[in-house]
């Protein structure tokens, strides 16, 4: 996976917690909502290059 991947789904997360954090301090639940969901959707891209990564090393090895 291409490091810029990385730091793009890391971003994802990052900018998720803050609308999580703000819609909590403002009460806003739909934007405390749509903050968890783009953390989640950072963790899903970043779980799935995470699978490309070890398929790589196990053709590697081959």
């Amino acid at each position: 996976m291409a490091m810029g991947d990385k730091i793009d789904n890391k971003a994802d997360e990052l900018k998720g917690k803050a609308k999580e954090t703000a819609g909590k301090a403002t009460d806003d639940h739909e934007l405390e909502a749509e903050g968890k969901g783009d953390q989640a959707k950072g963790s899903i891209k970043q779980a799935g290059e995470k699978v490309k990564d070890a398929a790589k090393d196990v053709f590697k090895k081959d």
